[in-house]
């Protein structure tokens, strides 16, 4: 069967979200990555700063952060904790791009767990070593106060808590996608080459 979606998950500072948007260039695609988030804070009355923060990243870095988090207004979400909120409206989101019969990227929000049942989706898993994802991410989002180390740690902490709280799975684990790709050592053009032949002639 052709594949209609691909779904990157992705390594803070590997490239995910830089190899979906020329995979969507070059296959003709839509893409969607914080389009997801103009959608959810269009529903939920949320701002989209604050639907960024907490839509794909646990509270902290340990999935035990969710054991802290207080139950929501029960008329506006049903006692639902605001994060557990926030991803029923993105699940729901996400299945609505997959059902639309467009073809799509969809960047990282459990995507390809959401999507798991769905025979035309192609799931990839970017990576690269540390080094390589600390001169990334100070190339691309600049100099901050917090280390370049601390920053890549931190973020992958987090959406490794927010994947297992939500799919009961290890984030990053090969068996969880269709490919995992090393954007370090094979650049981020070769990954797009590698995925683009896979989803053309799959």
């Amino acid at each position: 069967m052709a594949v209609k979606i691909i779904t990157i998950s992705r390594q803070f500072g590997s490239g995910g979200r830089t190899t979906g948007k020329q995979l969507a260039k070059d296959l003709g695609f839509d893409y969607y990555d914080r389009e997801i988030i103009d959608r959810v804070a269009g529903e939920t009355g949320f701002s989209k700063e604050y639907v960024a923060a907490n839509s794909e990243y646990a509270p902290g870095k340990s999935i035990f952060s969710y054991s802290f988090e207080a139950a929501g207004t029960p008329g506006i979400m049903n006692g639902m904790t605001t994060t557990d909120y926030l991803y029923s409206i993105q699940r729901k989101k996400i299945l609505e791009i997959a059902n639309s019969g467009k073809n799509s990227i969809i960047v990282g929000r459990c995507a390809d767990y959401i999507l798991r049942e769905f025979d035309d989706v192609l799931n990839v898993f970017i990576y690269a070593d540390l080094e390589f994802r600390k001169n990334r991410v100070v190339a691309t989002y600049g100099e901050s106060n917090t280390k370049p180390e601390k920053r890549v740690i931190d973020k992958d902490k987090k959406r490794a808590a927010n994947y297992k709280h939500y799919t009961d799975r290890e984030w990053g684990m090969p068996n969880n996608y269709d490919i995992c790709l090393n954007s370090g050592y094979l650049g981020i053009d070769k990954c797009v080459e590698i995925i683009k032949e896979i989803a053309l002639n799959r």
